[in-house]
């Protein structure tokens, strides 16, 4: 045996699933490993394919996949969306090949510090040494990706450690230890201001499923306290059924407005919040002066077990849960813009979808239409690096086969990582996205103006349009083999919607504004 077999073994031991690659010739021996086993290995055509479809997979699996990556280079592609899987707490392991520890001294072409690229975005990061360590050091990997919140752990494998023979087929990796509910002192604490007079505000952050929000949403009923969840929650379970809350505004304005009035901020999962950007005009910190803070639980802890308790503390029949209910929205009609599609969306939503978000400023409407919609889940990109939005929706539907994904997708982020589309096709993986076609970095030419730029010359205007030429999103989809179709109006892109979500497989929508 060698070693990349024993590292195969461990990962298929531990119940791993999936591996997303894009492998070179420093990975031959993990991918004939691989192939002797049913990992599901799926193909990206670059890197940040491959990251972000781990992100995807893992924020709807609730487990890591595997991505398989080619030296420093390839991990550097990568990176933008291992620091989007970093910031949402995903777990993943990247296993990243390298030369031969002997040929290093050669400084051949692609000799890179492996390990100074992995260092920044990773939880853990090792090179492991020998082939007889190799299991040990994948089940030490796997564990710490495993640990709550999620981690990124990283291991570096060179090419004659994969390729060495070890007597030790496998490694067992320790069970996972259970995520520890926070002290009655802290329950006790917030439960007492949510008993009192002030105003206080219930802010949930990290993964927030179903049964978190329906706890949180009868606390929020039975205290008259506010619910809100941070402006880029990794995963959240919303529409018709579920519980009432809304979404921090992203502006700083905006969300200083929403919290100018209360005395209280109750945190689970989440952090205090803060502007996205500095802005010369604006402060940082986003909560009121003499504000107080109670963290009820950090992402360390059991947020869905610390609400337990808050309820229990607070006498809360969680029945009596304020929930979404009511009909879906109408049908858009006349002039087709953002508004119109987002409305759109949320009348003809389908039951048990995932709606994975990086539609920028062209999809900002579609979390408030869909509130109503039939229940679903919303995965959004919360890093801030752009082109994570098509291969996480690759990632999601590799986790959750039988559920329809939604992807809203800017134009510009979505060329970042547009070869994702390929892959959707070669998996036939069940995902419809729509190309908020609006032909500019809207979101630039807002923050110019937002962060004080006073004059836009050609030259700058040049910077935040990707217009001249248009991208044919519709043709390139279909150069990839996925099925495509351009919409001009609300009657064409609600017959293109309706019949995408009703049938199986990737298509493309792209709405041209």
């Amino acid at each position: 045996m060698n070693g990349a077999q024993a590292l195969v073994n461990t990962l298929k031991a531990a119940g791993i699933e999936v591996c997303f690659s894009n492998p070179g010739t420093s990975e031959m021996h993990l991918l004939e490993a691989l192939d002797k086993t049913d990992i599901h290995c799926v193909l990206g055509l670059a890197e940040g394919v491959v990251s972000g479809a781990a992100d995807g997979y893992a924020r709807m699996a609730g487990k890591p996949a595997v991505t398989l990556l080619h030296l420093g280079p390839g991990f550097s592609n990568a990176m933008a969306n291992i620091h989007n899987a970093r910031r949402a707490h995903s777990p993943m392991l990247n296993i990243v090949g390298d030369h031969a520890s002997y040929h290093l001294q050669y400084d051949a072409p692609l000799t890179s510090d492996v390990e100074g690229c992995a260092q920044p975005v990773s939880a853990w990061v090792k090179t492991s040494k020998k082939p007889d360590q190799l299991a040990q050091d994948v089940a030490e990997a796997i564990a710490v990706a495993r640990q709550q919140p999620g981690k990124i752990a990283t291991l570096i494998v060179p090419a004659d450690v994969s390729w060495g023979e070890t007597l030790h087929d496998l490694a067992a990796v320790p069970a996972a230890s259970a995520a520890p509910l926070p002290s009655m002192l802290v329950v006790n604490d917030a439960a007492a201001v949510l008993k009192g007079d002030e105003p206080a505000l219930i802010l949930l952050g990290g993964a927030v499923d179903e049964k978190q929000l329906k706890v949180a949403s009868a606390i929020a009923e039975h205290s008259g306290a506010s619910l809100y969840c941070e402006t880029f929650p990794s995963r959240i379970a919303r529409g018709q059924g579920r519980g009432c809350i809304e979404r921090l505004p992203y502006l700083p304005e905006m969300a200083a407005d929403v919290l100018k009035d209360f005395k209280h901020i109750v945190l689970v999962g989440a952090q205090e919040p803060v502007a996205f950007f500095a802005y010369p005009h604006f402060q940082s910190v986003l909560l009121p002066e003499g504000c107080k803070v109670h963290r009820l639980a950090d992402l360390s802890h059991a947020p869905g077990g610390a609400l337990e308790l808050l309820a229990e503390q607070l006498g809360v029949d969680q029945e009596k849960a304020k929930c979404y209910k009511g009909s879906p929205l109408a049908l858009a009609s006349g002039e087709f813009t953002p508004s119109a599609i987002a409305q759109s969306i949320g009348a003809l939503l389908t039951e048990n979808a995932i709606i994975v978000d990086e539609g920028i400023t062209g999809g900002a409407e579609v979390f408030v239409t869909t509130e109503n919609s039939p229940a679903h889940d919303w995965i959004i990109q919360g890093g801030g690096a752009i082109g994570w939005g098509l291969p996480a929706a690759v990632g999601a539907a590799v986790a959750c086969p039988n559920r329809k994904v939604l992807a809203l997708e800017g134009d510009g982020s979505g060329m970042y990582t547009n070869q994702a589309l390929w892959t959707m096709a070669r998996q036939n993986l069940d995902i419809t996205v729509v190309i908020f076609a609006n032909r500019n970095y809207a979101i630039l030419q807002f923050e110019y103006l937002h962060a004080g730029a006073k004059d836009m010359g050609e030259s700058a205007a040049s910077q935040m349009s990707i217009g001249n030429p248009d991208i044919d999103y519709a043709g390139l989809a279909k150069a990839m083999g996925v099925s495509a179709s351009k919409a001009n109006t609300c009657e064409e892109f609600n017959a293109q919607f309706k019949a995408a979500m009703a049938t199986r497989g990737p298509h493309l929508i792209e709405a041209i504004y």
